[in-house]
C-alpha cells in the first residue's frame, strides 16, 4: 500500500490516456497506473518475468502539463529488471513497470503495441461504389530483344513497346529503375504466359495524375504482373485510419487503424505546437513518431490483406493543418498564431520514399489541398466525399475532434471554419473519461423519476440493468467515460433535471437520490461506485463545464457560418469522423452541439476524410475536383468576428439560450426553463457565473 500523496510529490502523466496523479517517490509505476485506472499489463505478479508491462519514458518540457520529464526522475534498472533485459530483450527506451519507480516529475507512455484492452480505432471502410481512373495503370509489353544492327538501349525500346501498344509518349522514368533495367529485362519466370520469339515480357507500372505533367515509369517487373496497390490514409490528432485498396479492381483488401503516438507530446493540436516551440527536437520527434505508426500501420493492412508492401505503388494522404505539417516534416509553430499561416495550402506531389514511408520505391504520395489554417485536407477529404457544392440543399457538415472543423454550403456557395472545442468529447480532461476502449461506458440513460442510470460498456452486449451484466463486465471492466457518453450522459442529466439549461447540477436532488454527491460547493453525478479495483465513475460540475465549453465553441462557429450564408436553419447534418459516427444525433442536438434540424436528416458518415482520401486514391479525376472546389470555399476566421463572443455565451446553455429548437421539440420533451447558481440552488443565473461565461468565451475568441 503506497502512502497518501501530496501537493509536493511528482507529477505522473499517463499517455495516450491523459490520466494524471501524484506519487511519492518509490512508487512502482505499475501501482501508479493501476491506482489511476490506467490499463497497464501484466500477468507474472510484478516479478519482472512476463514483459507486459512495458512503458516508455518520454523526454521534454509538456508545458501544458507542467511537467518537465526525464530519463532520471525514474529509478535506475535493478537486479530483476536487468535479467529480464538480458535473458529476454527490452526494446530501446522501454521500461518495466513493475520494476521502475517514480523519482521525479514523468511523462509516461503506454506502448499500444502492448495492450491487449487497446483503444477501440472506429474508423471503417466506405462501401461506396468509386469510379475508377486511378494515376497508376499496369502495362505489359514484348519488347525486342538487343540486335547488333539496331543499337537501340533497352530503355529506349522499351519506350517504343509502350508507345506502341499502349500510346505512351514522352514517358520518364524514376531514377532508381535506370540500373535495374538490363537485369530485370533478362530475367525469366516459370508459370508466365509465352513470349514472342526474339522478344521480352515485361510489366512496366505507369503513373500519370495531372494531363500537363509528363507520365512515369514508377515500376518494372519480368513477365506479367496483375497486383497494384494504394493507400488512402487519415491522419488525425488522435487516430491514424488506412484503407489498402486494389488499383485495378478497386477492391478494399484491408482497413485499420491506430492510436496517433504523437498524443503522447500533447493531447491537443496547440499543445503539439507548443512543444515543438519549447523543445528543438521536437518538430522532428513528432515527424518521427508518426511516420514509424504510419509505416507500422502499412505493414498491418498488408499481413491482413495478404499483400507485398512493395506492391504499393500510389499513397494519398489527409489531415489536419497541424498533422499534415508534421507529418511532411513542416515545423508547425506558425499555425499555433495569427495570422495561422499555412506553409503550403495547394496539394503536393512527391515520391513516398523521400518521406521514409517503406513501399515501393516507385511509389508516389498525394496530399490533398488544405482549405485555411486550421481547416485542413481531412476537412477537403470529408467535402469532397459529401459534396454540400454539388447539391441544392443547405448542408452542414462537421467533423468533431479536437478541433472542429465545420463546412456550410450547397452549390451556389461554401463556407467554412474551425472551433476549437479540445479533447473533452474523446474523454480528455473528463474526470473519469476516457478513450474508447474495452470497459469504457458508450452509452447512457437516465430515470427522470429516480434518477438511476443504465448504461452499456465497450465489450458488453447487456445494459447494465440486464441479468448477467455484472458477471460479463468482468472481462473488461467498467473503467470509465468515452465520449459518446459523455455526451448522453450530461444531455440525460438535463433532460431528467439533474442539471440545469445552465449546466448546474440540482444540489436539492441529494434529497431524492443519493446519486447526487456534494462535492465542496458544487455537486457530482454517480453513474457507478465501482466494484473491487475498480474506479469510482462519476460525472462533476468541472465535467459539465468542459462539456458546454467545447459544444458552445462548436455551435458558435456554426452560427457564425449560418449568419454567413444568410440562413436561420440547415436543411441536412452529417457528421463526419470516428468520433461523429457513435453521436446519437439526438443527444446531440438536446446538448446544443449542432442547430435545430429534422433528426431523419441528420447522419453519420463516418470517417468522410478518409472516404475523400479513397476517392482521390481510385480516380485522379477527383484531385482535380476537390483542388477546385478548395480554391472556392470561403474561409471565416472565428477569432476575428466580432459577435463569437455572444454566439459563444448564448450556446453555453442546453440546447441554446436564445435559439429555439422547435424541431427537436416535436420529438423529445425539453424541461421547462430554469437556471441555477454556482452553489446548486434553484434561480437566475449568478453574475459571477455571468462573468465566468464572459471569461470563457473570450478565452475561446483569443
Amino acid at each position: 500500500m503506497n502512502p497518501p500523496a501530496n501537493i509536493t510529490d511528482p507529477l505522473v502523466l499517463f499517455m495516450p490516456s491523459g490520466k494524471r496523479g501524484r506519487f511519492p517517490k518509490g512508487t512502482p509505476l505499475l501501482d501508479a497506473a493501476r491506482s489511476l485506472g490506467v490499463y497497464v499489463e501484466s500477468v507474472c505478479g510484478g516479478r519482472a518475468t512476463c514483459g507486459r508491462c512495458q512503458i516508455e519514458v518520454q523526454e521534454g518540457n509538456f508545458a501544458k502539463h507542467k511537467i518537465i520529464s526525464a530519463l532520471d526522475h525514474i529509478s535506475p534498472k535493478g537486479p530483476k529488471e536487468e535479467r529480464y533485459e538480458r535473458v529476454r530483450g527490452l526494446p530501446d527506451g522501454r521500461r518495466l513497470s513493475c520494476s521502475a519507480t517514480v523519482q521525479g516529475d514523468l511523462v509516461i507512455d503506454v506502448p499500444q503495441d502492448t495492450v491487449i484492452n487497446a483503444q477501440v480505432v472506429r474508423k471503417a471502410a466506405t462501401d461506396r461504389v468509386i469510379e475508377r481512373n486511378a494515376a497508376v495503370q499496369l502495362c505489359y509489353v514484348e519488347v525486342e530483344e538487343p540486335d547488333m544492327h539496331k543499337p537501340l538501349g533497352d530503355l529506349d525500346r522499351l519506350k517504343v513497346a509502350l508507345e506502341t501498344d499502349w500510346g505512351w509518349k514522352d514517358l520518364l522514368i524514376a531514377p532508381h529503375l535506370i540500373p535495374q533495367i538490363q537485369k530485370i529485362m533478362r530475367t525469366t519466370l516459370p508459370d508466365q504466359p509465352p513470349v514472342s520469339p526474339g522478344k521480352w515480357g515485361v510489366t512496366a507500372a505507369i503513373h500519370r495524375d495531372m494531363d500537363s505533367s509528363r507520365p512515369f515509369i514508377i515500376g518494372l517487373f519480368p513477365g506479367l504482373k496483375n497486383e497494384a496497390y494504394g493507400i488512402a490514409c487519415d491522419i488525425g490528432s488522435t487516430t491514424i485510419a488506412m484503407h489498402l485498396v486494389s488499383l485495378l479492381s478497386g477492391r478494399i483488401a484491408a482497413s485499420s487503424g491506430t492510436s496517433n503516438p504523437q498524443i503522447r507530446f500533447g493531447e491537443d493540436l496547440m499543445s503539439r505546437v507548443s512543444y515543438v516551440m519549447m523543445n528543438p527536437d521536437g518538430r522532428e520527434a513528432m515527424t518521427k513518431a508518426v511516420r514509424e505508426a504510419v509505416n507500422t500501420l502499412i505493414g498491418k493492412v498488408c499481413e491482413e490483406g495478404n499483400v507485398d508492401r512493395h506492391d504499393i505503388f500510389d499513397c494519398v494522404f489527409v489531415g489536419n493543418p497541424i498533422m499534415h505539417h508534421l507529418f511532411l516534416g513542416i515545423d508547425p509553430t506558425e499555425l499555433g498564431q495569427a495570422p495561422f499561416a499555412l506553409a503550403v495550402s495547394g496539394s503536393l506531389q512527391f515520391w513516398a520514399h523521400e518521406i521514409d514511408i517503406d513501399v515501393n520505391r516507385g511509389a508516389r504520395l498525394y496530399t490533398l489541398p488544405c482549405i485555411a489554417g486550421h481547416v485542413g485536407a481531412d476537412a477537403a477529404g470529408a467535402t469532397l466525399s459529401e459534396g454540400p457544392y454539388r447539391q441544392d440543399k443547405m448542408m452542414l457538415l462537421v467533423d468533431v475532434g479536437t478541433n472542429a472543423e465545420i463546412i456550410l454550403g450547397n452549390s451556389t456557395r461554401v463556407v467554412a471554419a474551425s472551433s476549437p472545442t479540445g479533447p473533452a468529447f474523446e474523454g480528455a480532461e473528463i474526470s473519469s473519461g476516457q478513450r474508447a476502449a474495452p470497459g469504457a461506458i458508450e452509452r447512457v440513460r437516465i430515470d427522470p423519476q429516480t434518477l438511476e442510470p443504465k448504461y452499456r460498456v465497450i465489450g458488453v452486449d447487456k445494459w447494465s440493468d440486464e441479468e448477467g451484466f455484472e458477471e460479463e463486465s468482468w472481462t473488461t471492466g467498467v473503467t470509465g467515460i468515452c465520449g459518446s457518453a459523455i455526451i448522453e450522459v450530461v444531455a440525460e442529466m438535463y433532460l431528467s433535471g439533474i442539471i440545469s439549461e445552465d449546466g448546474v447540477v440540482d444540489g436539492s436532488l441529494m434529497a431524492k437520490s443519493p446519486r447526487i454527491v456534494q462535492n465542496g460547493r458544487t455537486f457530482s453525478y454517480l453513474l457507478r461506485e465501482g466494484r473491487q479495483g475498480e474506479p469510482r465513475i462519476t460525472v462533476t460540475q468541472n465535467d459539465i463545464r468542459a462539456i458546454q465549453l467545447a459544444k458552445a465553441a462548436l455551435y458558435a462557429g456554426v452560427k457564425l457560418l449560418m449568419e454567413k450564408q444568410g440562413v436561420e436553419t440547415v436543411d441536412t447534418i452529417r457528421f463526419a469522423g470516428a468520433f461523429g459516427s457513435f453521436i446519437d444525433p439526438k443527444y446531440a442536438m438536446v446538448l446544443g452541439l449542432i442547430p435545430d434540424c429534422d433528426l431523419a436528416e441528420v447522419k453519420a458518415v463516418g470517417n468522410a476524410a478518409g472516404t475523400g482520401a479513397l476517392m482521390a486514391l481510385l480516380n485522379r479525376d477527383h484531385r482535380r475536383e476537390i483542388e477546385k472546389e478548395v480554391a472556392r470555399i470561403e474561409k471565416i476566421e472565428t477569432a476575428l468576428e466580432p459577435n463569437f463572443q455572444q454566439l459563444f455565451i448564448n450556446a453555453m446553455a442546453m440546447p441554446n439560450k436564445v435559439d429555439p429548437f422547435p424541431k427537436l421539440s416535436e420529438q423529445v420533451k425539453l424541461p421547462p426553463r430554469k437556471s441555477a447558481g454556482e452553489d446548486g440552488a434553484a434561480g437566475d443565473a449568478t453574475p459571477r457565473r455571468r462573468s465566468r461565461e464572459d471569461r470563457a468565451a473570450r478565452r475561446n475568441r483569443d
